[in-house]
């Protein structure tokens, strides 16, 4: 299987726009699409999920305040765990038996570069096989959305897409114009993205071998975890990461102003923050239980826990948020004290989905704060109700002019 069906869109460079992610639409046959499906223009969340799901969110039922419209959550892992799966091999899976079935043509996901396995490339997966090439966490940004181009010309009418929120969100949008007889959509979520190239500097800081490291990921116990060709591991407390060696831009303005982490669109989100050292499944309609399904006794299965109290985490947090005007979040914290705090987050921080809570107010915040710094004429549009409620118990309100219904 080549990277992608469609090299071409490598040849269709992305057109200059601000607050891009490049998730393909620009690149695509009709690139003005991007003024009504872009979720950094206008997004209308209300409106499609109530298409999606057959509702908008209730913020008075369960935490749908917080994570979007569910049926269920819960915690997850495929037993036995896939060979090369970022976390057990969930995603993938799913994608392989919607085509072991027969229910989908295609399958729209990530995979990596020959020459560059942490770089996004997207590929459009007709054999079950070659969904074990899509496991693992790529770095980067890539125009998963050119291959509906490539879907349609091939006469693929049954798809599956596999994305991030600001893939998600384009692809839900103009859903109804792409004449697609099923479309089954799961999601990942997403909070901070940057480029490839950024990303292997960032391994550079964290290592005296980059060149080695094969796995990197947040674990929700407050540490990046490495590991190295050699089998070696290495764990690294949160607060002892290198942010202050970063670039103020080093994560783009789209991800410090995303307002959807959780992947609010998809039929059935896997991440992991509320996962505890597993996955986090949130099922939010009746194919997203039809997806589930399909990995049968696979999958084992419990509810996701919750503990400790997210309010200090998230209040500092948001103090230095505000503090770095518009830069990376600054750390306050002095040297000595790092090791004592990075001892006690994992034990008494908020953990399960607390976690996973904190982390939404945190986004709506560090949404709202660097749109003020940055760009305060977008405010207004691009921030929907839900993500002022997340931050109202914090004393972030509205001002004048920065809310839709003013």
């Amino acid at each position: 299987m080549p990277p992608t069906d469609d090299p071409r869109y490598e040849a269709r460079p992305a057109p200059h726009r601000d607050l891009c992610t490049d998730c393909g639409l620009s690149r695509s046959q009709d690139p003005r699409r991007c003024g009504r499906a872009c979720q950094f223009i206008r997004p209308r969340y209300r409106e499609l999920e109530t298409r999606i799901h057959g509702r908008p969110r209730d913020p008075e039922r369960g935490d749908e305040g917080f994570f979007g419209v569910y049926r269920r959550m819960l915690q997850a892992a495929l037993e036995p765990p896939r060979e090369g799966a970022q976390w057990t091999g969930i995603t993938t899976r799913i994608g392989q038996r919607l085509l072991e079935t027969g229910q989908v043509d295609a399958v729209l996901a990530m995979t990596g570069d020959p020459e560059d396995p942490w770089r996004p490339r997207p590929a459009l997966v007709t054999r079950a096989e070659d969904m074990a090439r899509c496991r693992g966490m790529r770095m980067g940004f890539a125009p998963l959305l050119t291959l509906l181009d490539t879907a349609r010309a091939r006469g693929l009418r049954r798809l599956a897409v596999i994305g991030i929120p600001c893939q998600v969100y384009p692809l839900r949008a103009l859903e109804p114009e792409l004449d697609l007889d099923v479309l089954h959509v799961i999601g990942i979520p997403c909070s901070d993205n940057t480029t490839t190239e950024r990303f292997h500097a960032f391994l550079g800081l964290l290592t005296d071998r980059p060149g080695e490291v094969t796995y990197l990921e947040f674990m929700p116990d407050y540490h990046v975890e490495l590991r190295f060709r050699d089998g070696a591991v290495r764990r690294i407390p949160f607060l002892q990461l290198p942010i202050s060696r970063l670039p103020r831009d080093f994560f783009p303005l789209t991800c410090k102003t995303c307002v959807d982490y959780t992947n609010s669109l998809a039929d059935l989100t896997v991440g992991y923050m509320a996962g505890q050292g597993e996955q986090w499944l949130i099922v939010r309609n009746e194919r997203g239980e039809r997806l589930l399904s399909l990995l049968g006794n696979e999958l084992r299965t419990r509810e996701p826990g919750s503990a400790g109290k997210r309010q200090g985490s998230v209040k500092g947090f948001l103090a230095n948020t505000e503090k770095a005007a518009g830069g990376l979040p600054t750390r306050g914290m002095p040297d000595w004290a790092r090791p004592i705090a990075a001892f006690l987050m994992p034990r008494i921080g908020p953990r399960g989905l607390e976690l996973a809570r904190a982390r939404l107010e945190m986004k709506a915040g560090e949404t709202i704060l660097h749109l003020r710094q940055t760009r305060p004429r977008r405010l207004r549009h691009m921030v929907p109700d839900h993500v002022w409620r997340l931050v109202a118990p914090y004393g972030i309100e509205p001002r004048p002019g920065e809310r839709r219904d003013e």
